[in-house]
């Protein structure tokens, strides 16, 4: 028994260290310029200062790193759950995420370019997947990432032509879609089936968003490909816009910032912002943007000591004694009129 006694720590050291739980650890990201990020043809250049979007780092628990977050910082330990929906592996947590960066990149192009009057055109690629319930009629056949393009032949695709669609077959009829999977062109069959939630409606048991692509006569360009999230939509729009106009929207200071931005020109909620706040801080940057959100009654409710996103980023300043200024936004507006009465940096 000696003689495995080793052999057996080892292994049991090994687990401990690296054994991946269903549970997720939070922690300050970075603050990354964009210039490098972001590049509009033809920009307008010799800008004197920056603007940085905020990032958190991710990572799954083991059980050494569990208990130690446990007693250090247990509000950072998140089950899986909290991180990912009920009906997504890793898998379609990442495919989701970055289908939702590449959404804020064409928002933020959509938006910077109604500021700035530049023409632009939306196009529609048909209905991208975001997940595929289990056990549903399309799991194996369909996979998150796929782009349905036609239905039964029909290339005139969209949310609710899809809805309408179904609705019109029976649980067991056989549809037929086109779809894109990794740029390869496939058709695939799919026999309706019913899923818990609606059992009495056929279904082909997936998640889905209109998918679109914009183009433009000045393109821009994005190298974020390990960045996730919508939450840099705001500081692409703002980044965006520095590049098309003449003049520094930024009149010298080092600006961070988070929030998705909406293609109305709304800045949306995201999550971690307290953790961004850090990062900002800890770049030395001159002051940050944070969606001030609305909660609402019913939200409330439920979830009494839910916060905005800025009340948050206040708390965290405060509780950590963080030298940063937190300028509130609601709108794409919000910033630019800041940023309009800064005086030039001295």
């Amino acid at each position: 028994m000696k003689r495995w006694a080793g052999p057996i720590g080892i292994v049991l050291a090994l687990l401990v260290l690296f054994y991946p739980l269903d549970y997720y650890i939070s922690k300050p990201g970075g603050a990354y310029e964009l210039s490098p990020i972001v590049e509009v043809e033809n920009k307008d250049a010799g800008d004197t200062g920056e603007l940085r979007l905020l990032t958190i780092a991710l990572s799954k628990a083991t059980p050494a790193t569990y208990i130690y977050q446990s007693l250090k910082d247990p509000d950072h330990l998140m089950k899986a759950n909290q991180i990912r929906r009920e009906d997504e592996d890793d898998e379609a947590y990442e495919v989701r995420q970055l289908k939702l960066m590449s959404n804020s990149q064409l928002n933020a192009i959509q938006v910077a370019y109604d500021k700035t009057d530049e023409p632009y055109e939306l196009i529609n690629n048909g209905l991208f997947i975001y997940s595929v319930v289990k056990g549903s009629p399309a799991d194996g056949t369909l996979r998150p990432g796929d782009r349905i393009q036609a239905i039964d032949g029909n290339a005139d695709v969209s949310e609710q032509a899809l809805q309408e669609f179904i609705l019109t077959k029976e649980v067991g009829d056989t549809i037929q879609l086109s779809i894109d999977r990794d740029g390869e062109k496939r058709d695939v069959e799919i026999t309706l089936g019913s899923i818990p939630e609606i059992p009495d409606r056929p279904a082909v048991g997936i998640s889905y968003q209109q998918d679109q692509e914009i183009t433009t006569e000045r393109e821009v360009s994005f190298q974020s490909d390990e960045i996730g999230g919508p939450s840099a939509g705001l500081m692409f729009t703002l980044e965006i816009m520095n590049q098309l106009l003449e003049g520094d929207l930024t009149k010298g200071y080092s600006i961070a910032g988070t929030g998705e931005i909406l293609a109305d020109g709304r800045v949306g909620r995201i999550g971690g912002v307290d953790l961004k706040v850090v990062a900002a801080a800890e770049e030395g940057v001159d002051f940050m943007f944070a969606p001030d959100d609305e909660i609402s009654e019913d939200l409330l409710a439920t979830n009494p000591n839910l916060l905005s996103n800025y009340q948050a980023a206040i708390e965290t300043k405060e509780e950590l004694g963080l030298d940063i200024e937190i300028v509130p936004v609601k709108t794409i507006d919000d910033a630019l009129d800041y940023l309009e009465k800064l005086p030039p940096k001295s």
